[in-house]
This record gives C-alpha cells, structure tokens and sequence, in this order.
C-alpha cells in the first residue's frame, strides 16, 4: 500500500511506516553479527497491525479516510515501546509489547481454556511459567477522538514527554498522554468569517529541550514561534520567521511554492528547517528576518511550474529531516530522487531509490539533472522525469548514518558505505 509516514523510535532500533490504508507496520533492526564486524543489522519485519479503519461522519456526510498521517515514538520508560499514531481526526497511543512465556498448569482450566468443574479439583497446583514462541503485541491504550473540526497534518511530543500537541488546517490543541476526554486549544486562526481565510496551518513542532516552546507554519511561507508561559491562547507568538521574497522571482505560482511543507527543530534546539516546494532553509531561533542557509532542491523546475500546477505535483508536501548531529539534511524530490545537503562543507547530493539499484551492498551513484542545453552522459533531462514517482517521506536513524526513504509504495533503507 502507499506509504504516508517513516519514523525511527529514538534509540533507532525500530522503524515505524503508516500506510493508506491505516495499518502500521513496524521494523526492527537485527542485532549485530559478531563474526562479520562490519556487518551491520539488517531491518526485518517486527509487527504489523490496523491502526485506524475508515469511518462516516454521519452529521457532515463525510467519509473520513484511513489513511496514517503521522507516527510519532515516546522514549521508551519500560519493556514495552508506545507510539502515537493519527490520521485525519483520530489519534491513537499503542503499546507493542512482547510476550516469550505462557502459564499453565491453572488450578480452574484445562489448557485448552475450557473451565473445570470446580468440585473435580482435589490437589492445588502451582502454575507454572513455560517458554513459547515470540509474540509482538499492539494493543490500543487510549484514543483521542472529537477535537478537530479539519483534518490533523501533525502530532509532536512535548519535551516533557507527558503532554503533545496536534494541529490541523486552523488550530492546534494541546493534549496530556492521560486524559482522553478534553484537550486545550492553544493556537485558533480561524477567522470569524471564513471567507476572510488567507492561511493555514501546515505543520507543527514542539522545541526538543524547552518544554514550553513550539513553532508552526503557515501556507504563506511563515514560521511563527510560541510560547505557552505568556498566555493561554497562543495567538499572538513570540518569534515570526519569515524571508522577504526576491522580486526578481515573482510570479503567479509564488504562493503556492512558498507554503511551507514541513519543519523540524534540529536535536540541540538551536536550528530549525523548513521546507518549501524548491528549498530547504535552515533558520537560527535567535535570528528572524532571514535563513542562515538555503539549499535548492530541484531549481530546475522553476520553468515546470505550470504543467506542475496543472497535474497537481506543486501541491505535493515533502518532509525534509537531519541526521543525527544535524550536520547534514534530507529531502525527497521526483523521479525516486532525494537530496542530502551537508552543512560543513556546504557539498550536496542527489541520489535515487529505485528497483533498479535495490540489491544488497550495491553503492548508490549520484545523479544529476540537465536543466537546458546539451545533455552530458550520466544526465538525465528535466524533460524525462518522472512525477509520479516521488519521495515525500524520509527518515535518518538517530544515532547511525542510517536512513529510511519511502517511495510510493517501497520502502528503502540505505546505510553509509563501510569498507
């Protein structure tokens, strides 16, 4: 099925993908094999279950769709691991637990769960834990239900690791991972009259360190930082992040392409990136009027913009994440395509996830793309790319150069080279 999220748990050792059609399936990396030192573990299938089913909302007359938008991890506090998982109205917190030990020898039941007639019983026995085969268990622990009015782009947990926020297209709504029944609306831009409506909300994140802090976008290409010590409602923000655009480069499609799609907060907190339809930037929290870096990801398709308005790929949303020292960032592009852009060395990289290539080991080749004018061998032209094959969901392991790219419906996990 189409896949729709990627996420790696915070130690990376699991990798969590939503689908369309509602179902998560989780992957764990094997452990390292001793004997081959540079062999590292391989992901292999964990547990697989049904998050989220299709549903009717019988007063508006709407279907609401199955569809995973977003999967988000908590740091795990025992044995078992919890995720959040939403789609567009309902978000769900799950437990995967594994069990390897079955009782038996009860005192009331056969072993086959029939119960036993109570008077048969003469000799009391001790029941007894046996080995069994590894089961993986995903089980729903609490469901957050009837908070949004529109559907939900994001979920993020709080630094707290007790409460969260979910925002959808006008309001984002601040819940406690305990109670279920009531949430606080923390940011509404609904107006009052709804054709007055010039933005919404695309995306939204809480700081990693400071628990009172969040950022969310906007579709006019606006960063707006909140805090929640300065007032209930957090309508009025602290910080607005925003680039002046560049008159030479107005056009009709500028909107569009400037609603920002996605935005991550680096893991020190000091940096955040956001991602537009043809760049990513990479903005300091203390400095507002502008970016301290921006990095093209397919300026040759600033000529393509009308057909791409015309099939709709200008809509698309692509996430953009960082490795683990936020020394280098990633997105997605069309044909298979995904840019890594390194911020020391400022060098960059196109590389493709395709059927092609998927053998074991095998080392991926960098491509590049030809805008105009002769083709060199190795290049492939604008004009042959392929927009329906397109990578929107990415993920970088937290720890290693591990990295997971979802293409529409393959996932691809690529590890750096080891010799």
């Amino acid at each position: 099925d189409i896949i729709s999220t990627v996420e790696f748990n915070h130690s990376g050792e699991l990798l969590a993908t939503g689908d369309k059609g509602g179902r998560v399936v989780i992957f764990q990396q094997e452990q390292e094999n001793k004997t081959q030192t540079h062999s590292r573990g391989e992901y292999n299938v964990y547990s697989t279950f049904q998050s989220h089913e299709p549903e009717f909302d019988y007063l508006k007359s709407l279907e609401i769709e199955e569809k995973i938008n977003k999967i988000r991890w908590l740091p795990q506090k025992n044995a078992a691991q919890f995720l959040l998982s939403t789609n567009d109205k309902t978000i769900k917190l799950w437990k995967i637990s594994e069990r390897d030990k079955r009782p038996e020898g009860y005192n009331l039941k056969e072993e086959d769960g029939r119960y036993r007639d109570p008077t048969t019983v003469t000799t009391l026995r001790v029941p007894v834990f046996r080995p069994m085969d590894l089961m993986v268990e995903a089980s729903p622990r609490r469901i957050f239900a009837n908070a949004h009015t529109y559907h939900i782009n994001s979920i993020s947990i709080n630094s707290d690791y007790e409460t969260y926020l979910s925002a959808d297209d006008l309001r984002i709504n601040l819940w406690h991972l305990e109670i279920t029944d009531r949430s606080f609306n923390i940011v509404d831009i609904k107006p009052a009259n709804m054709e007055e409506l010039t933005e919404v909300i695309t995306a939204a994140e809480f700081h990693p360190n400071s628990c009172n802090t969040f950022v969310y976008s906007s579709s006019k290409g606006t960063i707006r930082l909140c805090d929640m010590r300065a007032s209930a409602l957090c309508d009025r923000h602290s910080k607005l992040f925003e680039e002046p655009e560049d008159p030479s480069n107005r056009s009709f499609f500028s909107e569009i392409i400037s609603s920002i799609s996605d935005v991550k907060f680096s893991h020190s907190g000091r940096y955040m990136m956001t991602r537009d339809y043809l760049s990513v930037k990479i903005w300091d929290l203390n400095m507002e009027n502008r970016p301290v870096e921006t990095y093209q990801v397919h300026e040759y398709l600033r000529s393509k913009l009308c057909s791409l308005y015309e099939n709709d790929c200008i809509f698309d949303k692509f996430e953009c994440c960082w490795n683990g020292s936020d020394s280098v960032v990633m997105t997605g592009s069309y044909n298979n395509f995904f840019r890594m852009f390194d911020r020391n060395t400022k060098r960059d990289i196109t590389l493709e996830a395709s059927r092609e290539n998927n053998k074991p080991r095998t080392v991926l080749k960098p491509r590049k793309v030809c805008a105009s004018g002769k083709r060199k061998k190795d290049e492939i032209s604008v004009d042959s790319l392929d927009f329906n094959k397109k990578i929107l969901h990415t993920a970088w392991h937290p720890k290693e150069n591990i990295i997971a790219v979802a293409t529409t419906n393959n996932l691809y996990i690529f590890q750096d080279k080891v010799n």
